[in-house]
Order: structure tokens, then C-alpha cells, then sequence
């Protein structure tokens, strides 16, 4: 109930008929979708109820912590997931191949909660090499000017090296964390898209001519180059998206969490909001990824 969310349980009938009222509640539905929808097309999101402040100024100001670790955690994928995808068709069913095929499987099945608990357990609270939650020690909070919506950067930039080493050790486990299910999925996307390559006839044709196997590798890379630019973009949504938990865990302040707590809270505005900016964000990806497509691949145009 968004009223009792509001004015709490022990609140009186009148009190909660106000809010009802004020709320448009007591308007029949298609006049309040109808009014829902006239907010939208004003860039009217609504009210946060834990804040009081319009929606969309609060996803603006929790929204740069996810990209920072969604960014951090898609370059530690694509590093680990693409050399260990090339490794894995290179030496098809050899031992690389199910070594690699095994750990893509194992966290690409593990649920990043329970490496997140897992970490803090062992890396915090057992040997103190991490920090605790948030983004940054509070004695450290609002020191740096913010500049890029990363601290990590914006400490660095500022050549506040004490406060950038503070933040890398609160960004680097949720980040290692995303990154074992972005190298997991980019791994076998890459596995896949290189067998198909290296079964070509101009690699057999490569490979009569004398050419290395290293040569004829990286040829084979270059073509998969399109298909693989077009996975890790789409990969990047699902790590913008699938942060959720990953921040819930580290406490990390991030779009994640905030939605989260107005799930919990029952805050339809926050949850709405948040739902339709996660299919704006998938949109827009697909869109860019379409642009490259016919950027890098001539044969498209």
C-alpha cells in the first residue's frame, strides 16, 4: 500500500485519506494512468518516499557508482574472457580447453551474492585487505571535487593517492566479483565464435601457405572482431542491470541499491522509474551496437 508507506502504520484514518486523496488514489485507474502517464511526457518521474526527492534527481546522483563498477567490472572480463575464449579454441578439447570451459562454467553458474559473502568473509573480516561498504572510507567522503562520477578517477585526477588507494580497495571486490560472470559468459561467447572461424577454409589455406599459428590466430580474431564487439556491449547492460545484488552485498550506493530499497520499501515510483531506465539502457545499446556493426563491417553498409 504506497499510502501506508508513506504515512506509516500507526497513522489515523484521516491522515491516511489525505494521502489517499493527494496520491489520486480515489480516481478511477485509467485517470490515474492517464495522469501517470502526463507526468512522463513532462519528465515527471514522481516522489521518492525515503527521500523526498523527485526520482529522477536521485537516480542521477546514484547512477555514476554503478557505471563505475559495471565499467570496472566489463574491462575485467573482457581482459580475463577473451584471451582465455582465443586459448580454448585454439587447443580445442585439450587440457586449456576444459580448464577453461570448467572455471566458465563454475562462475558462470555460482551466484555472485554468494562470492560476494564469500570475499567479505575472507578478504574484510579475515584478513582486512578490502574495505568495508560503500565507496569510500567516511572520513573520505565529499573531500575529492567530483568531476568523472568515479572516485577512484577523481582522487587520482585531484592527486589525492591516499584517498584513490582508500577507494580501489572498496571498488575492487564487487568489480572482481562482476567481472568473473562477464569473463565466464565472454569466454564461451569467444570459444564459440573462433571455432567457428578457425574452420574456415582460408585458415586451412593460411596454414598450407606456412603462415604461424600465431598470424593465423589473430586473423581469425579479427573476424570475429564485429560479433564479439556487438556481445561485450550487450554484456555491459547486463552488468549496468545485474548489479543489484553485487551492490546490495558490498553496500555499494549505488542504482542497484536503490532500486532495491524502494522495492522493499514499496515505492512504485522508484521501482517503475528504475524498471523502464534498465529497457532504456538495454534500447540504447542495442542501437550502438547496430552503429558499430556497420562501422567496423563494410559489408553492412
Amino acid at each position: 500500500d504506497p499510502v501506508t508507506a508513506i504515512v506509516g502504520e500507526q497513522a489515523d484514518q484521516i491522515t491516511y485519506d489525505k494521502v489517499y486523496q493527494e496520491l489520486g488514489l480515489d480516481q478511477p485507474l485509467y485517470v490515474q494512468f492517464g495522469i501517470y502517464i502526463s507526468g512522463l511526457l513532462q519528465g515527471d518521474f514522481g516522489t521518492a518516499i525515503a527521500t523526498g526527492h523527485p526520482v529522477i534527481e536521485d537516480i542521477a546522483r546514484v547512477f555514476p557508482a554503478t557505471v563505475e563498477l559495471a565499467t570496472l567490472g566489463l574491462i575485467g572480463g573482457v581482459l580475463l574472457g577473451v584471451p582465455m575464449g582465443i586459448l580454448a579454441a585454439v587447443h580445442r578439447n585439450g587440457a586449456i580447453d576444459h580448464v577453461v570451459r570448467f572455471f566458465g562454467l563454475v562462475f558462470h553458474s555460482v551466484p555472485n551474492f554468494w562470492l560476494g559473502l564469500m570475499a567479505l568473509v575472507v578478504f574484510y573480516a579475515g584478513l582486512g585487505w578490502i574495505g568495508a561498504a560503500g565507496r569510500v572510507s567516511l572520513h573520505f567522503i565529499g573531500v575529492v571535487p567530483e568531476v568523472t562520477g568515479s572516485i577512484l578517477v577523481d582522487a587520482m585526477l585531484a592527486g589525492e593517492w591516499e584517498i584513490a588507494l582508500d577507494a580501489f580497495r572498496h571498488v575492487i571486490t564487487p568489480a572482481v566479483i562482476l567481472a568473473t560472470g562477464g569473463m565466464a559468459y565472454l569466454s564461451r561467447m569467444t570459444r564459440s565464435f573462433m571455432l567457428d572461424q578457425l574452420n574456415q577454409e582460408y585458415v586451412t589455406a593460411a596454414r598450407i601457405k606456412g603462415l604461424s599459428e600465431w598470424r593465423v590466430t589473430m586473423h581469425a580474431f579479427k573476424n570475429i572482431g564485429v560479433q564479439l564487439l556487438t556481445v561485450i556491449v550487450l554484456a555491459y547492460g547486463g552488468l549496468l542491470d545485474g548489479a543489484v545484488l553485487t551492490e546490495t552485498v558490498f553496500g555499494w550506493p549505488g542504482f542497484g541499491q536503490y532500486l532495491t530499497s524502494g522495492l522493499m520499501a514499496g515505492d512504485m515510483n522508484v521501482v517503475l522509474t528504475g524498471t523502464m531506465l534498465v529497457g532504456v539502457i538495454f534500447v540504447t545499446l542495442n542501437l550502438v551496437s547496430d552503429v558499430l556493426y556497420r562501422v567496423l563491417d563494410p559489408r553492412t553498409r
